[in-house]
């Protein structure tokens, strides 16, 4: 069965660029990257002071998105059980 539709989904990853060349690997393309930082962002996301590499990547459709994100502060928790937003994979 192939996926049919994705909207946006979201993963916290170590390698940025790596993870772009993954994906680009099984048919995504980049629609750009940017940092993302300030009073806004903390609050959206409840972790306060953070400052975040974002990549954001179309699939062939046109119509799913994929939002990779790197955590440059705070640094990203490897242990997903007890952890925000900014937990790996």
């Amino acid at each position: 069965m192939a996926l049919k539709r994705m909207d946006n989904v979201g993963i916290v990853v170590d390698d940025l660029g790596e993870t772009i060349d993954f994906f680009r690997e099984l048919g995504l393309e980049l629609e750009g990257r940017a940092t993302i930082e300030g009073e806004w962002a903390g609050r959206v996301t409840g972790l306060g002071d953070q400052r975040v590499e974002i990549a954001m990547m179309r699939t062939p459709d046109g119509h799913g998105r994929l939002e990779l994100s790197r955590f440059l502060t705070p640094p990203a928790v490897a242990d997903h059980r007890n952890a925000p937003v900014n937990a790996l994979g």
